[in-house]
């Protein structure tokens, strides 16, 4: 006879049932006695099987297998009756392991539109709690601004890359490092003379009109790259794929990278936050599925935005004959593409060679004529257009918010301190509200180079604020050698709008869930108040380990937040091989708040 799960056996009535309560009541007697007998002895600082000389290493290891070997953590209990975490080391081959975007998960997803390169993390059972480690031969990266143009070949060894690529000059490999020599598909002059060319095309790059990007399709991010000098600063992007570890090459340089691909859900940022997004033959198929993906970038855009393509279609006349195509399909494609742009609100602003530019309608009244039933359709309100957070990408037009329409940002460095028409959208928010912020930071960050001299100095370029609000920390530091992510919660108020509008840039992010960068990528980790904040929802030794992989070895991590939370989080650091020191925040007689300020240690896998 089989059983289901379903099949619960009812219990037996008569003398049964009563015969097997009186054993279960003793048990229970029993236990509580027991229970007793145990608290009276902590209570009174009696030990009961260890001496105050001795160590007790107890070993946890998961029982869920993480794809064939189990990982380990371990607790040892020191004499004072505390307990102190320890980690093992991953696997070698965990050294480019990237939680949610791991390809050896990917069979367990469909391949429509590539979605099994989106964001699907392990469940808490099957994560990895163990310590990434470095690649054999991995030391400090090479300081910005020569990061830029090379980087050491043992800390990114990656030869596939290399060899499918050096024919387009994206990078290549000189003796024990890499060097990038700025070259791309769609720029084969090298990527200043490509970028000089679309400033030709779009004035406002060079009047400060023009502050935040997005590459889609990013390669090693040498568009990204040469940005920074333009004062224009970008957000690249770029799938985990077989073109293996791009956004690790771009970080490692010293360039803003996340990973990601427009496939299924929205890219975690908020509408209207982008100047100019870019796709320099990215091969995403824009005018599939009714122009979905154009519908992303179109959110994305700020009114007045520019959207930059080059590669197939444009200059379909003189390109079609390497493209593996005809030229009339080529131009079909390109008629497709300008139609639908239209459709939605855009013109073609500028084109020349292989670039062609569409600027993002100012004028309200093209919004106005779409409605739920056009085609394309006008976005409803049943969703919030600045929600992003595994928020399924809709076949919908966003209308500009009634706030925003037809007023333009202004110019860069000035946007900075201008508080934006969002930030009174903002649960709390004000002007008062930012300008307190900002002043704020502005203390504490003179604080914090008094205590890190290494701060402020070449030694760190990478920076993420792990619990951002307006961007203020990342203010205080924009006349340093640094670039910041500002990271603002997806379960807390959606205050990224407000970054964006400021000049600035950052991604939402849920801190129980592994971040979308490779291992070793920042320099300094910033936290405000986030273990305080996500205590009720995330098990803070899953958030330090997280942290562990995406610092770089020799790196930092200022944590600030209420004492008892730092007392844990100095005694799971010590397990991971972090050396911390603990301070009072600039103001020294607040108790409610001090500084975790915390060194990650180089070391070395003891098996290759």
């Amino acid at each position: 006879m089989k059983y289901s799960k379903e099949a619960k056996p009812e219990r037996a009535g008569g003398g049964g049932g009563g015969a097997r309560a009186v054993p279960v009541a003793l048990m229970l007697l029993l236990l509580c006695g027991f229970s007793f007998y145990l608290g009276g002895m902590y209570s009174t600082g009696r030990t009961f099987t260890f001496s105050s000389t001795t160590t007790s290493i107890i070993p946890i290891v998961s029982t869920a297998k993480q794809e064939g070997s189990a990982i380990a953590l371990a607790i040892a209990r020191n004499g004072n009756g505390d307990d102190e975490v320890e980690f093992s080391e991953c696997p070698a081959d965990y050294q480019d392991y990237t939680p949610c975007t791991d390809p050896k998960r990917w069979r367990r997803y469909g391949n429509y539109r590539l979605s099994f390169m989106e964001r699907h993390c392990p469940p808490p059972p099957e994560r990895a709690v163990c310590l990434v480690p470095p690649p054999r031969g991995y030391k400090p990266p090479i300081r910005w601004p020569k990061s830029k143009d090379q980087c050491w070949y043992r800390n990114v060894p990656y030869d596939w890359i290399n060899s499918q690529k050096s024919n387009q000059h994206w990078l290549r490999k000189d003796g024990d490092r890499f060097t990038f020599p700025g070259g791309g598909t769609m720029f084969p002059n090298g990527v200043g003379a490509y970028v000089d060319l679309m400033a030709d095309l779009i004035p406002g790059m060079k009047d400060g009109s023009v502050r935040t990007a997005l590459d889609t399709g990013c390669g090693v991010a040498s568009w990204g790259g040469d940005l920074l000098a333009r004062n224009i600063l970008t957000v690249s992007l770029a799938p985990r794929d077989n073109h293996e570890a791009q956004v690790q090459f771009a970080l490692e340089r010293g360039i803003p990278a996340i990973l990601g691909i427009i496939s299924t859900q929205r890219l975690p940022i908020p509408s209207a936050s982008m100047d100019m997004a870019h796709c320099s033959r990215c091969l995403i198929p824009w005018t599939e599925f009714g122009g979905l993906y154009l519908m992303e970038i179109q959110r994305v855009l700020r009114p007045g935005g520019f959207w930059v393509l080059s590669g197939p279609p444009i200059n379909y006349e003189n390109r079609w004959h390497g493209w593996n195509t005809t030229v009339e399909a080529q131009k079909a494609d390109f008629d497709r593409l300008k139609k639908m742009l239209a459709s939605m609100c855009f013109r073609l602003y500028n084109k020349k060679g292989d670039i062609a530019v569409w600027q993002k309608s100012l004028d309200a009244g093209c919004y106005d004529k779409l409605t739920p039933v056009t085609t394309p359709a006008k976005c409803d309100d049943s969703v919030d257009a600045d929600a992003a957070w595994y928020v399924p990408m809709r076949s919908c037009v966003t209308a500009p918010s009634p706030k925003s329409r037809g007023k333009a940002l202004p110019k860069w460095p000035q946007r900075l301190s201008v508080a934006p028409e969002r930030v009174s959208v903002v649960p709390g928010g004000s002007g008062s509200a930012m300008k307190h912020d900002d002043g704020k930071w502005k203390a504490a960050t003179k604080h914090y180079k008094a205590l890190l001299p290494a701060l402020g100095s070449d030694k760190v370029r990478n920076v993420m604020d792990m619990s951002a609000v307006y961007g203020g920390f990342a203010a205080s530091l924009v006349k340093d050698p640094v670039w910041v992510m500002n990271v603002v919660s997806s379960y807390g108020p959606n205050s990224l709008g407000v970054v964006y509008d400021r000049g600035l840039i950052g991604t939402n992010h849920d801190w129980c869930e592994a971040f979308s960068t490779y291992p070793r990528t920042y320099d300094l980790l910033h936290a405000d108040g986030l273990f305080t904040a996500e205590s009720h929802r995330c098990e803070m030794k899953f958030v330090l380990v997280e942290m562990d992989r995406i610092l770089r070895p020799t790196g930092y991590a200022i944590i600030r937040d209420n004492p008892y939370f730092l007392d844990s989080v100095a005694s799971i650091a010590k397990g991971m091989r972090w050396t911390c020191d603990r301070h009072d925040t600039e103001n020294k007689e607040n108790e409610k708040e001090k500084l975790l300020i915390c060194h990650k240690q180089l070391w070395s896998a003891k098996k290759a």
